[in-house]
């Protein structure tokens, strides 16, 4: 089968499926101890495949494996696109199994210089596990600028790297009344589930920003949030 997977002239498909049974084999960790060293190897020289769809597969493999050498070539591929083996984004997908400080950086370059939307969304999900990306989070999830998708990631990344800067903003973007409702609404599942219940108790407004807009003309699903995060508080 390894030798199937080498050969360029066998068609994609038996190749994809002697690479499907090689890793169904793998999961066996005793029995196959004896030929995962052909293993890696053979995947590591096939890792610049022609086919894209075999070069993916190989390079996920081997990032859950925590490769170095699949992570150099990911990373290198972020640095110069002339040797990508795979999509930014998915570059950077696959360096999230286990991210290095060479990983930051690149996903850093990307969200200051993106390719597209996709990658950078990608670059900032990988940053939400660098606790000095915090500050940046801030800052996207303030902007009413930026796309609410990007506010989101922003929101999950904060709470859990400055959970109190968290509820800070979040406390904020509740008393204002031009912020997006779906925003709004994550703002108040991170007070309910994280925020300080004596302080919001007393807080009248905060209350009182949020009772208001739940019977305003807000969306469903902030209604929904604020008719929960009320009855917790006995509004």
């Amino acid at each position: 089968m390894l030798k199937t997977l080498r050969n360029q002239d066998e068609p994609v498909k038996v190749r994809l499926a002697a690479l499907q049974a090689m890793q169904a084999a793998s999961f066996s960790v005793v029995a196959f101890e004896s030929s995962r060293g052909d293993y890696i190897a053979t995947l590591r020289a096939i890792a610049d495949d022609p086919d894209p769809e075999l070069r993916q597969r190989v390079l996920g493999i081997l990032a859950r494996e925590k490769d170095g050498y699949a992570q150099k070539k990911l990373l290198e591929g972020l640095k110069d696109p002339k040797k990508a083996l795979v999509p930014p984004e998915k570059a950077l997908q696959l360096l999230s199994y286990d991210v290095h400080a060479d990983a930051y950086s690149a996903a850093r370059d990307i969200v200051k210089k993106p390719p597209d939307e996709m990658a950078r969304r990608e670059a900032l999900r990988l940053l939400a596990a660098d606790a000095t990306a915090a500050p940046m989070f801030e800052k996207l999830l303030r902007d009413k600028k930026e796309l609410r998708e990007v506010r989101q990631i922003a929101a999950s990344a904060l709470q859990a790297l400055k959970p109190e800067k968290m509820q800070q903003h979040a406390r904020e973007i509740l008393l204002d009344k031009s912020d997006y409702d779906d925003i709004k609404a994550t703002s108040l599942t991170a007070l309910a589930q994280f925020g300080d219940q004596e302080a919001i108790g007393k807080d009248k407004a905060l209350l009182k920003s949020v009772d208001r807009l739940s019977v305003g003309k807000a969306s469903a699903k902030y209604k929904q949030s604020a008719s929960r995060f009320l009855g917790k508080y006995g509004q």
